[in-house]
């Protein structure tokens, strides 16, 4: 019986690179299901903003009943009383606790770098709670809530996928000498995590590790950065900047029984309808989505396609050093991979 896979355009250059990624899986000959449905802040504006979320009730049912799901980038209105981001949303209610980034560089775009590190980020605790209170008319707090329990399931997923990618290095990024409490918890489950196995735990504070990662980025080749909601949020996006570009950058949000996929970067309105964003990450999340949902051999040859378009230059979008526009760059990948597939 084939997977489900509820598929999200979301808002801005979402639907364009979305449909980039749709294309890639059809052309890879994906026997998943895909299930097109909305979310995002487009559709809650054309439905008169009525809704308490980005996401209507006719999704949440189809995510319920699918496998895993896509979303393409959404936008998150900035301003009090208006609905929690989508991520957020879908994080908390499928208790998607492990936000993952690995983070390569490409042998093109950065000759003199080579950074290959994957960035484990805690996703359901921390400040992104969004439990805040206004304390008087110039003041508000923030909650910073870290439980063992969070801490202890995000840091063994942390764990399971060092073994399984023979990685022997972790770095837990903290500031533990100001938050004594909330990181003090978080570090002591992950120096539980490692007990007993042949990874390497250190500790760094985020300031520190901020400046480490541009000073000497090779530092953390073949490691495991894991920390909490916020810090994680920071580095893995400072990490996507000394790769080239955040349009290189794919995820997954993983939990116990679901996942979802998507790409590191937001929905850059100012860039929709000119066929012009890098589907690289759309693309690689999708990619990684057909693993999950079976179809290993699709992701390897997406992902190998997606790394020769990038080597060659030839076929590259304008941020990547190139003039190939959206879809131009989506059809050199899918002639990779099909050739991929058939050998």
């Amino acid at each position: 019986m084939s997977k489900k896979a509820a598929v999200m355009k979301g808002d801005g250059i979402g639907p364009e690179v979305v449909e980039s990624m749709l294309k890639v899986l059809r052309e890879c000959n994906t026997q998943s299901e895909i299930i097109l449905c909305e979310a995002g802040s487009e559709q809650w504006g054309k439905n008169g903003r009525k809704d308490k979320s980005y996401i209507p009730d006719e999704t949440i049912k189809i995510l319920e009943e699918s496998d895993a799901c896509f979303k393409g980038p959404t936008t998150t209105i900035p301003v009090p009383g208006a609905p929690r981001s989508v991520a957020v949303t879908l994080r908390q209610k499928f208790e998607l606790y492990s936000n993952i980034r690995p983070t390569k560089t490409y042998d093109r775009l950065t000759p003199n770098r080579k950074l290959d590190c994957v960035c484990f980020r805690e996703a359901t605790e921390g400040l992104y709670t969004g439990v805040e209170a206004r304390i008087n008319e110039d003041a508000a707090i923030a909650i910073r809530k870290i439980t063992r329990q969070g801490c202890d399931r995000f840091l063994n997923s942390a764990m399971k996928w060092a073994k399984q990618n023979n990685m022997k290095k972790m770095v837990a990024i903290t500031k533990r000498n100001i938050l004594k409490e909330t990181d003090g918890i978080f570090w002591n489950c992950a120096q539980k995590a490692v007990e007993g196995t042949d990874v390497e735990l250190s500790e760094i504070y985020i300031d520190n590790m901020a400046q480490q990662m541009v000073v000497a980025p090779e530092q953390f080749n073949g490691a495991v950065l894991v920390s909490t909601n916020l810090f994680m949020d920071i580095i893995s996006e400072l990490a996507s900047g000394l790769v080239g570009s955040i349009g290189l950058i794919y995820s997954a949000n993983m939990g116990d029984n679901f996942a979802m996929f998507e790409a590191a970067h937001g929905s850059a309105p100012q860039f929709a309808g000119q066929n012009k964003v890098n589907p690289t990450a759309t693309v690689l999340s999708g990619a990684w989505m057909a693993e999950y949902l079976g179809e290993k051999d699709i992701r390897d040859a997406i992902f190998d396609a997606t790394y020769q378009v990038i080597n060659e230059g030839k076929t590259v979008t304008w941020d990547i050093g190139g003039n190939a526009s959206t879809t131009q760059m989506t059809d050199a990948i899918i002639t990779y991979a099909k050739d991929n597939l058939r050998k």
